[in-house]
């Protein structure tokens, strides 16, 4: 969804049951959530769900960030309606389909991307995919027009730089907001390794940052992004929104910047953790990975299941380490508080997903995708091994086009 709010996809299953499930006690334990659920038969099908990504235009040539997000647009729309632009002309957003597959959601990636950087191409231009910008300048980042981007400039000052960054975004169909609230707990604790294994912004304005992920840091520094609080209740997730509202730190509700949240305009729950996907096999491994932790979180929420409480300032050091090592550093696991190998902190989320991931039959679908990546590595480690081979940012933006466009098959050759 861009900033006004303009994707109008319905990514609610077709039969969701009517039936109001319980929301969860609000005493919680540490258990993980790859606890087996008692009848695994009994697992219904799984939610449908979408995707959303933000790419950066680039100048062909000189590789530099171009505010010609508008022209790219003009042309890829007479192939993909579904497309928009962000709150800098440096910018362009694609907002895919419904989707119930994972080859359904592979097909619309692969058009989309395939939209924009033909148009791109056509026009002396480029698209990447990568969350930061790695050369150019972005203190002033030309507006899109609109009075709301405006006005989030004004408010924020300096801090809209925070908003000149690229995420990918799941929507994953969830039947009412108790239930989005409830499932929020559950998938807290997963965030900071569904961070590592997306990182992918290591540079920024020509520079190593030192951070495999910089654009989360970024975003960070925004008064409403991060990771969400514990909620009690739905009144409790209220009371939170309002208290931000009233304080001035978001111009309205769409401005809650949650690495999750329930959607404000959607029947689903919205994950905002990631880096923009360096390919579209890597987005795929996301949101599959989404959404069998999804379908766990609303088994376990149905049963009345307590989530694990983690506190937030465990959580929030857990996010730093992520953003900081990758998937190829330490993470810092929040069950246990103990720094363990990010690799061996992925086994356990896709132990934790496995049984949505079953009931959607994308269990081999994940081991090959993320062997794949674990072979050649995150898209933050990739893009330092484009830059170490010549100490030339010029080419990590090369390797950017390519990966944008043809997949991990840029980067298999």
């Amino acid at each position: 969804m861009d900033e006004l709010g303009r994707t109008s996809h319905d990514y609610r299953s077709p039969t969701p049951d009517a039936s109001p499930l319980p929301v969860i006690p609000p005493e919680a334990t540490a258990a993980p959530l790859a606890a087996p659920a008692p009848r695994e038969e009994a697992w219904p099908g799984p939610p449908t769900f979408g995707v959303e990504e933000e790419f950066f235009v680039v100048d062909a040539q000189s590789r530099q960030v171009s505010p010609r997000a508008a022209t790219v647009l003009s042309g890829a729309r007479e192939v993909s309606a579904d497309l928009c632009a962000e709150i800098t002309r440096f910018q362009v957003e694609s907002a895919g389909p419904v989707c119930h597959t994972a080859g359904q959601l592979h097909t619309a990636l692969v058009e989309s991307r395939r939209s924009l950087t033909d148009s791109a191409a056509a026009r002396g231009l480029a698209v990447t995919a990568t969350g930061t910008v790695v050369l150019g300048e972005v203190a002033s980042a030309p507006l899109t027009d609109g009075a709301r981007y405006r006005a989030i400039a004004s408010r924020f000052g300096a801090l809209r730089e925070a908003h000149v960054v690229c995420g990918c975004h799941v929507h994953v169909a969830v039947a009412d907001r108790l239930t989005a609230v409830s499932v929020v707990n559950h998938l807290r604790p997963w965030l900071p390794i569904l961070l590592a294994l997306t990182a992918n912004s290591p540079f920024q304005r020509g520079r190593d940052t030192g951070y495999a992920s910089w654009r989360s840091i970024l975003w960070g520094r925004l008064p409403s992004a991060g990771p969400p609080p514990w909620f009690d209740s739905v009144a409790d997730h209220e009371r939170m929104v309002t208290e931000m509202l009233r304080s001035g730190a978001i111009l309205d509700r769409r401005m809650v910047y949650w690495d999750v949240r329930p959607s404000e305009h959607l029947p689903t729950l919205e994950i905002r953790v990631a880096d923009v996907a360096a390919t579209v096999e890597e987005a795929v491994l996301f949101a599959v990975l989404v959404r069998g932790l999804t379908s766990v979180a609303l088994r376990h929420v149905a049963e009345g299941r307590p989530a694990p409480r983690i506190p937030d300032r465990v959580l929030r050091l857990a996010m730093w380490r992520s953003a900081r090592d990758g998937l190829e550093g330490a993470a810092l696991d929040p069950f246990t508080v103990e720094p363990v190998p990010a690799r061996r902190q992925v086994d356990r989320l896709v132990e934790a997903a496995m049984p949505g991931l079953r009931a959607a039959g994308e269990t081999d679908l994940v081991d090959h995708l993320l062997g794949r990546v674990l072979e050649v590595g995150s898209g933050a480690h990739r893009q330092r091994a484009a830059h170490a081979r010549r100490g030339r940012l010029s080419d990590v933006v090369d390797l950017l086009v390519r990966q944008t466009r043809h997949g991990l098959e840029a980067v298999e050759k």
